[in-house]
């Protein structure tokens, strides 16, 4: 290598780490969470703790809702959570903060549901526990029954498939989000939801409950 290429090469690091710092600080106005876990980065405890209180009950709810079991997924969470814990050091805020740590909770989420329990789906599922992840207390009596229905049809619901639907329909992410949740693309985001409401649909009908999705 000549004198020339490489003092090129020596010269573009900082430029590089400087583009880094400036999309960091970019994209932690944007998102405060992202501030939140850059500041943890730092060394500051409590905003780790502030972003445990603020997502705990959504992963909860979401990682009840891949796998149906209540207990464990509590489980998960904390697994959850202790990735998140583990991958500060290397945290680099290239996207929304939701979508970072959803993209962990999928993986978890992915892997239990290897296990061989869930091969038979309709011995997994927990109604009773499972309504008060996904629901206030005040609708979780009447509205039991309905929850368990459509726990059962998104049980139904090949994984990628019932990912983008629980993140568009009960966490509320846009096409772009969900997309890079889950890395894949735009297009395919749209297709997966498609085919998991025409599950959805085609499993409700068979139980005779409702289906609008």
């Amino acid at each position: 290598m000549n004198e020339k290429s490489a003092a090129a090469k020596v010269n573009t690091r900082p430029a590089k780490r400087q583009e880094n710092s400036e999309a960091a600080v970019a994209e932690s106005v944007r998102d405060p969470d992202v501030a939140l876990m850059l500041r943890f980065q730092r060394g500051e405890q409590q905003c780790f703790d502030e972003l445990y209180h603020k997502y705990k009950r959504q992963l909860l709810a979401f990682a009840y809702r891949m796998t149906g079991r209540a207990g464990r997924s509590e489980e998960l969470v904390q697994e959850i959570f202790i990735r998140c814990c583990r991958s500060a050091p290397t945290y680099r805020p290239d996207a929304k903060f939701s979508t970072w740590i959803y993209h962990i909770a999928r993986n978890c989420c992915r892997n239990e549901l290897r296990r061989p329990e869930y091969r038979h789906r309709a011995e997994t599922f927990d109604d009773h526990a499972g309504a008060a992840l996904v629901s206030t207390p005040e609708m979780q009596a009447a509205n039991r029954q309905r929850i368990r229905l459509a726990q059962e049809a998104l049980a139904a619901v090949p994984e990628r498939q019932r990912t983008a639907l629980v993140l568009s329909r009960f966490h509320q992410m846009s096409y772009e989000e969900i997309a890079e949740t889950m890395d894949t693309s735009v297009s395919a985001v749209k297709s997966l939801l498609i085919r998991a409401k025409e599950r959805m649909v085609e499993v409700l009908r068979a139980q005779g409950g409702t289906h609008d999705l």
